[in-house]
């Protein structure tokens, strides 16, 4: 299948710190017309120097990547991932989940040469989630592919229910699972900034990746930990209940963060801000529909069709 009927508006992605970037896309899929609508927002934070947050939010791909911290080159490392992955999914395309596999494999081969290219000291990584637009069956159907290597976070929306998809790969999540710790201690645990897989860690990158139908009114939030060190699930809930969706048309008369994404970052530099923070807020919907008119039906689908696909830790 063609892209079809496509169009962009807005600030196209930047790979670096400090900058918020707003669009809207229109694509002809085999259901319908989708509108996508998406909001970005990176910064620095109130404690790190250098921002190694990375990301892109432009159809087919809507990514955030953290370098990590405390490595040589975590910018350098997440930059690559984003670079790699624009350049073989280009905006515009529709690819398969073969493609992105191939991309993320590829992305992965890019930060393993940072460090060949150095030769010595630390070796260079970065967590990656995301979600793309991607067709199957010779473009007869298309999907939301998720993906995630790390502890940032792609969560779910639907008006009411904040729900995370992704599973972390965390030392802490590994303790949670196992019943030693609750949440609510691993959000304080020593031992929180441990990730267990991350790009360019390995010869070999082991991503979850699932499947979901693109259909109705969705909404994502994908983001770095940055915001969730920050901030718990109820707190972003509340500014997403609160917020009149992804990207309002007018700023406000005080100057204040106009899109959900923005506001989001702020509050989570206002709650301390001790990471890089990373945003990307998206909504999709088919032939006009309503999140708030299909709240309930959108939960009870991805609730049921999650319980099917969710890939285990």
């Amino acid at each position: 299948m063609g892209v079809g009927n496509l169009a962009t508006v807005g600030c196209r992605s930047d790979w670096f710190g400090g900058l918020q970037v707003q669009t809207t896309t229109v694509v002809t899929l085999p259901n319908g017309i989708a509108t996508l609508t998406a909001s970005a927002s990176t910064a620095v934070g109130a404690v790190r120097q250098v921002n190694e947050d990375s990301f892109v939010a432009e159809s087919p791909l809507f990514v955030v990547a953290d370098g990590m911290g405390g490595h040589e080159r975590g910018d350098r490392a997440s930059q690559t991932v984003i670079r790699v992955l624009t350049d073989r999914l280009p905006e515009g395309s529709i690819p398969t989940p073969a493609d992105v596999l191939s991309a993320i494999t590829a992305a992965n081969e890019g930060v393993r040469q940072l460090t060949a290219d150095d030769g010595h000291r630390l070796v260079s990584g970065t967590t990656l989630v995301g979600v793309a637009l991607a067709q199957a069956n010779n473009g007869a159907t298309t999907h939301w592919m998720v993906f995630n290597v790390g502890d940032s976070r792609i969560y779910s929306w639907d008006g009411r229910l904040l729900e995370q998809l992704s599973v972390d790969h965390s030392a802490v999540q590994e303790l949670v699972d196992a019943g030693a710790i609750t949440h609510a201690a691993a959000r304080v645990h020593p031992e929180r900034n441990i990730i267990t897989r991350a790009v360019g860690a390995e010869d070999l990158v082991d991503a979850d990746v699932w499947l979901l139908p693109v259909a109705g009114a969705q909404s994502f939030v994908i983001c770095s930990d940055g915001l969730t060190k920050e901030l718990d699930d109820d707190d972003i809930a509340g500014l997403l209940a609160s917020h009149g969706g992804a990207v309002p048309a007018d700023p406000d008369a005080a100057g204040q963060p106009v899109s959900i994404a923005d506001a989001l970052v702020a509050a989570a530099n206002r709650a301390g801000g001790k990471d890089n923070i990373t945003v990307i807020v998206l909504e999709s919907s088919i032939g006009g529909a309503s999140l708030d008119d299909e709240r309930t039906q959108e939960r009870t689908f991805l609730a049921e069709h999650l319980e099917q696909t969710r890939p285990r830790a």
